[in-house]
């Protein structure tokens, strides 16, 4: 039986910041399916969103999810 390796690849992915509650600050990634995270302060909301995103793409396969290969983030401003 062949043993599967796994690398490590090196991605670039978009992260959205948001205010939560309880002054948390929420940290998302939008193109993995349920990845979110908070922390106290922006520093800890991406060191968290990070963690997840690895613990996101290693369970990837058995959910069934893939990366997009192409993908960009566009701001959009609408009138109020």
């Amino acid at each position: 039986m062949k043993e599967k390796v796994h690398r490590k690849l090196s991605h670039q992915l978009p992260i959205v910041l948001t205010d939560g509650e309880d002054d948390f600050m929420v940290a998302m990634c939008p193109l993995i399916p349920g990845c979110i995270s908070q922390g106290k302060t922006r520093d800890e909301a991406l060191s968290n969103i990070r963690e997840a995103i690895e613990l996101c793409l290693q369970m990837q396969e058995q959910e069934g999810w893939t990366l997009p290969e192409h993908y960009e983030v566009v701001a959009m401003k609408l009138a109020a």
